[in-house]
């Protein structure tokens, strides 16, 4: 069932239903976790946690996401593991969502989707829908990285790039969902679960056991609410002894989660590099508060020029990530700082797309 935890109201599992009467955000009822002995390692993507997800999906639309690598690296004077999420068909985690997400609305028969996105998710929802047979508008701010809009396109979807910011682009989903299925990778409950198989892959990753610490990125967060289901499943299967730190880093020009959860009521607003972060009202932004301080976690906002010399880092590295997803590594350093991160710890962190995504950013740092 659907479940609406600010009132506490259910409903039935509808694959179209994305949100609750009252317009609250939904998620699915939480799964009583699974052990080694569940995972189908004859299958070699996410859906090897096939038993951990919903809805009794017989015949996944998948393309082989998850399985990526988990590359043992440092960041400055931190030992840290660089979960490589790039490495997805599309080249960002959004891939986990999307598969669970539209593999539920493919076995309920519905033939045309409409998605709003800064690029990734977008890219994402068009690529399964290709996979899926089903028809796809992607609504996309009128800024949004020329290579992700020729990705979108490229898989067959109909790209629409709308006048304004990231939240006149939802403003017009909103309105477009009255009349066709709302496939959001920001609202549908099913794309929680799809993000959640990240924490049951690092538990399988680590040998079974939690990290410590997940440093990721976050805009709507939804990262952030898929480690919080995942880990806390296998908590309460009594899998893991405890939940890892969940050490969330935004820009400092669009950082609406680290103000509310430093107590703060302004937010002030500029156009940052890490445009995947760019939302300035997340939809499940209390969610995302109660699962990071659950952890025992915290929230750095990260300067325009800490985050391009990150993307510069990594990629002296080997690691060419775009900015988004660099805010993660800039993040360690103020994580560190503050003694979140401790010595000895094991701490992951999650470098959500590839620096492809982002050629015209990347252009500018590197050409």
């Amino acid at each position: 069932m659907y479940l609406d935890t600010r009132s506490g109201r259910t409903y039935p599992i509808d694959a179209e239903r994305w949100r609750g009467d009252d317009g609250a955000p939904l998620t699915v009822a939480p799964s009583p976790g699974i052990g080694p002995d569940d995972v189908d390692t004859g299958v070699r993507s996410l859906w090897r946690y096939r038993a951990a997800l919903p809805g009794g999906i017989g015949r996944p639309v998948s393309l082989g996401e998850g399985c990526t690598p988990l590359v043992e690296g440092r960041w400055g004077g931190t030992a840290v593991r660089f979960k490589l999420e790039w490495f997805s068909p599309t080249g960002s985690f959004k891939d986990r969502g999307t598969t669970v997400m539209m593999s539920m609305l493919a076995r309920s028969g519905v033939d045309a989707v409409v998605e709003d996105s800064s690029g990734n998710g977008g890219s994402s929802v068009a690529a399964y829908s290709a996979a899926a047979g089903i028809k796809a508008r992607i609504l996309a701010p009128e800024g949004t990285s020329p290579a992700k809009v020729l990705q979108s396109r490229a898989y067959g979807a109909e790209v629409v790039l709308v006048p304004g910011d990231r939240s006149a682009t939802s403003a017009q989903a909103l309105r477009e969902s009255a009349d066709t299925c709302y496939a959001s990778h920001n609202w549908h409950p099913f794309f929680l679960e799809g993000t959640k198989t990240l924490a049951y892959e690092l538990w399988e990753d680590l040998g079974f056991t939690a990290p410590d610490n997940v440093v990721t990125v976050a805009g709507a967060g939804s990262i952030v609410l898929g480690c919080d289901l995942g880990f806390t499943e296998l908590l309460a299967a009594g899998r893991i002894d405890r939940l890892p730190r969940l050490l969330v880093a935004q820009p400092s020009n669009c950082a609406p989660i680290d103000a509310r959860f430093h107590g703060r009521s302004e937010v002030s607003f500029a156009p940052t590099i890490a445009e995947g972060t760019a939302i300035r009202e997340p939809v499940r932004l209390p969610e995302v508060l109660a699962a990071i301080r659950r952890s025992g976690g915290d929230v750095a906002a990260i300067p325009e020029a800490d985050i391009v010399a990150a993307v510069r880092g990594l990629a002296g590295m080997g690691l060419y990530a775009e900015p988004t997803s660099a805010t993660a590594a800039a993040a360690v350093d103020v994580f560190t700082a503050r003694g979140a991160i401790r010595p000895g710890d094991t701490t992951v962190v999650v470098l959500t797309g590839s620096g492809l995504k982002a050629a015209t950013a990347m252009g500018g740092l590197f050409g």
